[in-house]
């Protein structure tokens, strides 16, 4: 099912919501992800780690490479990996107190 020829889908897609929402979308992501507060490339990691939690191989492609264009090393990116590993096995971790009967 996974195919980044898919992309190319999204234009249609976005025609088809009507009110020009694929392009709101777009002007909302490009805001998000401007230099600021957080510099790009902290902010294309964090992109990462939550494409790896949601399991999105469209947006682990994406920003994978705007990683990478804006600096992300090897390592920056293996600590992504495991701190994504990480979240995930704590989220299973504490939900799992609400097995304990009171």
């Amino acid at each position: 099912m996974y195919d980044m020829k898919n992309m190319a889908k999204l234009g249609q897609l976005g025609k088809n919501a009507g009110n020009d929402i694929w392009k709101k979308f777009g002007a909302l992501s490009e805001a998000v992800m401007a230099d600021g507060g957080i510099p790009v490339k902290y902010k294309e990691l964090i992109a990462v780690a939550v494409a790896l939690t949601t399991q999105c191989s469209y947006c682990l492609e994406i920003h994978k490479g705007k990683a990478r264009q804006a600096g992300a090393s090897d390592e920056e990116l293996a600590q992504t990996v495991f701190i994504a590993a990480m979240l995930r096995a704590g989220g299973a971790i504490t939900h799992g107190s609400h097995l304990i009967d009171d």
